[in-house]
């Protein structure tokens, strides 16, 4: 067989072998919304998970870089693009590929791409070379068709907001924004369950918060009774939701909170509320969470600008500045609110975050609702779907469902909902800790995992993305230095206990997956125990 010969069949090979490749890597790209360098930050992730996928990322390297001399090297590289990285599989287990127009047209360019690259490796020789960099550098190839079909994608929605700009023109009806690093979804179905009470009310569906998803909303859902639109804003970086609100004209404007979620993108909390403070440059008036000193702030400076600003406290007022108050019962767990320091509602009984009940009544208040209206809705509030909701099942555990949530001060939250139940046997937390923190990532949650030691008499750490951090801050709950029976790891999707339980130290099970977890607690647990699932993430995260 001659040289080229070999050389033919060696990089049919590779081009055969990198369909799965992009199988993969175009699911992750979906899944995160096509953002262009996502990716490949999700590609070093997963190679960096495990010692099966570093070696077989050195595997496919050593494979790229001796394929120029060695032409049989460059099927290394591309029997880790069929394989790996392992757990990371094609079909998908909670969120399969779609093949949507969006999505055929990124495979078509990130395919055009690959070719370029394989003729490219014939016109200068080395063809099992370039067969070997495309299956190594899929993930490349697809960010690269996401950067290449954005300007595409973003000229193709414009009919789609041109349309939704026409039905609120017609509609007009009055547009309450919200948006925040946290409690967007929540403060929005509050809000819209307490003005419903005055008004014909649509608040934007599921997590339909970006361009794309606000557009598909108000052209799909608005009503022409519509008189009330509430409206869930979220960013990944600056510029977005002024441009939403170029066309989603706000009203009136919310910020729950301001946090580090998406920190791993905005890089400071401080550009992070740049970011969200654009939310209040069309409205003529402003709800704001001032227990955080940031939004305090940007209280006032509104106000200079001639601003309408409701504040908003969790904590008893000790001035008049403040309008709002949803104060919490630590006792009974009820909530009270008061109005311009008048009692309005007392012992509304809901796992709602005060905070939240807070800002929702402000922006009831600013749109006209009376307070014997909001006072009667606030006892019928009931808590969005996988948000520290309670689920009581015969014959099961008690759940608490906060799977939605993915951020400090939430967890912190939920971990004192999982301490106070009244639940009679163990108590234990399944959790993948926090993501998308950036810098702040490993410490957020081995101090999550260290305070969840002190209330769970079991945690399951989920996955591999932050099981480093969560078995730390279990081990230094105790002041114990990291050992084999803590920090045991398992293959991936398997399922392994400590085999250490002392004092207030929690028993400790590592699990590949939510799916492993689960059948876990089927089996192990009975109605007596609770268990918290503190978020999840879907399976393009190691």
């Amino acid at each position: 067989m001659t040289q080229t010969t070999v050389s033919a069949i060696v990089s049919g090979a590779c081009v055969i072998a990198a369909v799965p490749a992009w199988m993969r890597w175009l699911r992750v790209a979906q899944r995160e919304h096509y953002l262009p360098d996502a990716t490949s930050r999700f590609a070093l992730r997963w190679w960096l998970s495990s010692p099966v996928n570093i070696t077989l990322i050195l595997v496919g390297c050593a494979g790229v870089a001796l394929s120029s001399r060695f032409a049989l090297a460059a099927l290394a590289s591309a029997a880790v693009a069929v394989a790996g990285p392992a757990g990371l599989s094609i079909r998908g287990r909670t969120s399969p590929l779609a093949w949507t127009r969006r999505l055929k047209t990124l495979a078509t360019v990130s395919a055009v791409a690959g070719m370029a690259i394989i003729y490219l490796g014939i016109a200068v020789g080395h063809p099992p070379l370039a067969g070997a960099a495309i299956d190594i550098g899929a993930c490349v190839m697809v960010d690269l068709a996401c950067y290449l079909t954005y300007p595409l994608e973003k000229k193709l929605a414009e009919r789609y907001v041109k349309s939704a700009r026409e039905r609120l023109e017609k509609v007009k009806p009055r547009v309450v924004a919200i948006t925040g690093s946290y409690g967007k979804t929540s403060t929005k179905l509050y809000t819209a369950h307490l003005s419903a009470g005055c008004y014909m009310t649509m608040p934007s569906p599921a997590s339909f918060n970006n361009r794309a998803g606000l557009a598909r909303a108000i052209n799909e859902h608005l009503l022409d009774s519509t008189e009330v639109f509430v409206a869930e804003m979220g960013t990944y970086g600056p510029g977005e939701i002024r441009e939403l609100c170029s066309w989603l004209v706000p009203d009136i404007s919310v910020i729950t909170a301001i946090g580090p979620v998406h920190l791993e993108r905005f890089k400071s909390e401080d550009r992070i509320l740049q970011a969200k403070s654009e939310i209040t440059e069309s409205a003529s008036t402003i709800v704001l969470q001032v227990d955080d000193p940031r939004l305090a702030a940007l209280a006032r400076q509104l106000e200079v600008k001639g601003k309408r600003v409701i504040r908003c406290s969790s904590h008893a007022a000790t001035d008049g500045a403040i309008h709002v108050e949803a104060l919490k019962n630590e006792v009974t767990g009820t909530i009270q609110v008061n109005i311009d320091s008048g009692e309005v509602a007392a012992g509304v009984v809901t796992d709602a975050q005060p905070s939240n009940i807070g800002l929702a009544v402000g922006a009831a208040l600013a749109l006209g609702c009376p307070k014997d209206i909001i006072a009667e809705r606030l006892h019928t509030l009931t808590s969005p779907s996988h948000r520290l909701e309670r689920i009581v099942s015969e014959g099961h555990p008690t759940v608490l469902d906060d799977t939605y949530n993915s951020n400090p001060a939430g967890c912190m939250a939920a971990l004192a909902r999982l301490r106070y139940d009244h639940a009679t046997g163990r108590k234990v937390l399944v959790t993948p800790g926090m993501v998308e923190l950036g810098p702040i990532q490993h410490k957020e949650n081995t101090a999550f995992a260290r305070a969840a030691a002190d209330v769970a008499d079991l945690i399951i750490v989920v996955g591999r993305t932050n099981r480093k951090a969560l078995l730390k801050g279990i081990a230094a709950a105790a002041d114990l230095e990291e050992q084999p029976g803590v920090t045991g790891s398992t293959g991936q999707g398997g399922i392994a206990e400590s085999g250490r339980q002392e004092s207030r130290v929690p028993k400790v099970i590592t699990a590949g997956n939510r799916d492993k977890a689960v059948g876990w607690i089927r089996n192990n647990l009975n109605e007596q125990d609770i268990v918290l699932y503190e978020n999840d993430l879907p399976d393009h995260y190691p």
